[in-house]
């Protein structure tokens, strides 16, 4: 893989654009250029077109890098001919027929169903519990607050959105494990990884591990790149 300038953010359930926002500086000092997009999180399908759209306005090639559900778009929207590679963090990557919701019910179990709650139109939200105890338990209290509070909500259809034709078939992939996860288990993102085969980093963190360990993601999104 040529060397890559661009890179190309997706972050995942429950969460925004301003999840990287620990990340793009430090891979801007690195001398890289990041963009971030915000997904609606309502279909797979519309957050994949949302990231080509972003991908058809960035000139040359790039690197996806998707966290948590912003694995399966990756996946699925990295077949671009302007995509080098993917870059996972603590997130899903499914095969052809496979959803994050399917990954997630195969794996070993999580405390995640316990802790979110649908509204009518079957849209997820976290609960305190879960923000504090399940998703990112290695963030401060005041950080905590801000995610539960400026969460965005999760479509069911969207974690059942399969997959139809994995990039990781054809493109090198990266995956970063978060070792203290208690949304996506440990051993399925070691399954996952090894599936793939990706170049794969450990590091003791929460789901949330741009935000709890920035310079790690940050470090392999540079290898990545070079």
């Amino acid at each position: 893989m040529a060397k890559v300038s661009n890179i190309l953010f997706v972050h995942g359930a429950w969460a925004n654009s301003s999840a990287w926002e620990k990340v793009l500086p430090l891979i801007g000092a690195a001398g890289l250029t990041g963009t971030a997009v915000s997904l609606s999180l309502t279909s797979l399908a519309d957050d994949v077109a949302t990231v080509k759209r972003a991908i058809a306005l960035i000139d040359g090639p790039l690197l996806l890098v998707g966290h948590s559900y912003g694995g399966s778009v990756i996946t699925e929207a990295g077949s671009d001919p302007k995509v080098a590679g993917l870059v996972y963090v603590a997130a899903f990557a499914p095969d052809v027929g496979e959803s994050a919701g399917s990954l997630g019910a195969g794996g070993p179990p999580t405390r995640l169903l316990e802790v979110v709650r649908p509204d009518e139109h079957h849209f997820f939200k976290l609960t305190r519990e879960g923000v504090d105890e399940v998703f990112a338990q290695d963030l401060t209290a005041t950080e905590r607050a801000m995610i539960f509070a400026t969460q965005n909500p999760l479509a069911g259809a969207a974690l059942g959105g399969e997959v139809t034709a994995p990039a990781w078939k054809e493109k090198p992939s990266w995956y970063l494990l978060a070792s203290e996860d208690h949304t996506i288990h440990p051993e399925l993102q070691k399954k996952m990884a090894a599936r793939i085969g990706a170049t794969t980093v450990t590091v003791e963190a929460s789901h949330v591990a741009m935000l709890s360990q920035p310079d790690a993601v940050a470090k392999l999104i540079v290898q990545a790149a070079a």
